[in-house]
């Protein structure tokens, strides 16, 4: 039978007791591919697998899709649009493929806004129960079965093969054997179950979590008179937080940002930033951390919701509407890939032979008392198919925001544009391994990029890439 977990409240120290007898489980499934996590990253890989002909099932913890997009309530499609110095810019999509393709289907039901400038780029909000609906008929239309209300609890590695897993409901435990198998659980969850190699941030220190709400009764038209065209609040809201906290509110952080949601008297939040004691980093990885993000969270939410009432113009009458599911997670595992994304493919926006992904968002890192922002202006970098392919273990390949990356590439590299897109990359890669019976490591990040082209994605010519010292980026 399965054991329990031991812990002495350290991620570091969670082990398993006890491994499950595969010999009495029963097999729920035998598939070509298992995508785990209906976030952005699995709805686009299970999507595109399943539309070229494989048996996709794709198994959710939730009962509903959407991950940190809808369960976190990150509520915003970032990394669409080019930023610009000059602030009348007018927004410069340059991200497409399935990205686009579920934007169009939002924007059809009037689930997501007009581009809202967000500095000097911009992002549209989203409404998190049409997310739901588009993702359900995506993966329904594409022929992917789904499960939800269902947990990944064992990893099946076979000769260092990735074979299947344990998985766990309400109505017991059992295995799904796959051929290939898409880590879109956002943690790298698979791969470091079976034994893959990943690590956390920058020498263990890692993004902070938040909390994201939703405020109602808002007077609209004298909010954004106050507050200003930016959803990045403006110098005289930081000041007025800073004054706030001495007065004892708990307002950790002193730039936050606000984002019209497209619904009557309706705003976004985002403003929290959620540590333990001392200040102490949360890992979310260990679910002790995650309880104290997730009450400490929705704590402060009530705190800032207070200071808008007090210090904000038109809401002065506010209410909160509701929260995130669980806190906004930005970063945990770092899974060691055949390539990394180094910090300087972002500063120099790097393009790539491999490439897979294009992005255009600054490294937004969030950690310390407000966030850090470093621009690429009128460009963006690519991010190259190795990043995807885990260095140890085969027939796995991962989407989202676990990708091989530096601490700082990943705070511009982990948003929802580009993980529909690297969902989009591994479901095209999994088809090629299928098609061509060969692992995810012998096929070519422009065999990808190819065919993602003709699916609609923008990447650039190789004809057009400047050649790269292969030594400085691989892992």
């Amino acid at each position: 039978m399965y054991g329990s977990y031991m812990t002495d409240m350290s991620v570091e120290r969670w082990r398993l007791v006890t491994r499950p007898d595969l010999s009495e489980l029963r097999v729920l499934a035998n598939v070509d591919v298992l995508v785990v996590g209906a976030g952005a990253a699995g709805v686009a890989a299970a999507t595109v697998a399943a539309e070229g002909g494989a048996d996709v099932l794709i198994v959710e913890k939730y009962g509903f899709a959407g991950g940190a997009a809808v369960a976190g309530m990150s509520g915003t499609i970032c990394g669409m649009y080019l930023a610009a110095d000059d602030p009348a810019a007018p927004p410069r999509q340059v991200v497409f493929g399935f990205t686009e393709r579920f934007a169009s289907r939002l924007r059809d039901r009037g689930g997501l806004t007009s581009p809202q400038r967000y500095g000097k780029t911009f992002t549209s909000a989203h409404d998190p129960l049409m997310w739901r609906e588009v993702a359900d008929e995506l993966l329904a239309s594409a022929g992917a079965r789904i499960l939800f209300h269902t947990d990944v609890v064992e990893v099946i590695v076979e000769d260092g093969r990735y074979r299947g897993v344990v998985v766990a409901s309400n109505a017991g435990l059992g295995v799904i054997r796959a051929r290939r198998i898409v880590d879109a659980s956002g943690d790298g969850a698979i791969v470091a179950r079976g034994g893959g190699e990943w690590w956390f941030g920058d020498d263990g220190r890692i993004q902070n979590p938040t909390m994201f709400f939703r405020i109602g009764n808002v007077d609209l038209e004298r909010f954004w008179d106050a507050w200003g065209a930016d959803t990045i609040c403006p110098a005289w809201v930081t000041e007025r937080i800073a004054a706030a906290r001495e007065r004892g509110l708990d307002l950790p952080r002193n730039k936050i940002w606000i984002f019209d949601t497209g619904r009557a008297a309706e705003l976004l939040v985002n403003a929290t930033r959620l540590v333990g004691d001392g200040g102490r980093m949360l890992n979310v990885i260990d679910p002790v951390d995650f309880t104290i993000a997730e009450i400490s969270g929705r704590a402060q939410v009530r705190e800032y919701a207070r200071f808008l009432r007090e210090e904000v113009p038109g809401c002065e009458d506010v209410y909160v509407v509701d929260t995130g599911v669980e806190a906004g997670v930005r970063q945990t595992r770092t899974i060691r890939g055949i390539q990394t994304l180094r910090n300087d493919d972002v500063l120099d926006a790097r393009k790539s032979a491999d490439a897979v992904v294009r992005s255009p968002w600054p490294i937004e890192l969030h950690d310390g008392e407000r966030p850090k922002l470093h621009w690429i202006i009128d460009d963006y970098y690519e991010v190259p198919y190795g990043t995807l392919v885990p260095a140890v273990g085969e027939d796995v390949i991962v989407a989202g925001r676990c990708l091989s990356a530096e601490h700082e590439a990943l705070a511009s590299a982990r948003v929802t544009a580009q993980c529909f897109e690297y969902g989009h990359a591994a479901g095209v890669a999994t088809l090629i391994s299928l098609e061509r019976e060969i692992d995810y490591r012998a096929i070519t990040g422009r065999a990808v990029g190819d065919r993602m082209i003709r699916s609609g994605s923008a990447l650039t010519p190789a004809e057009d890439v400047p050649s790269v010292d292969i030594e400085r980026t691989h892992a």
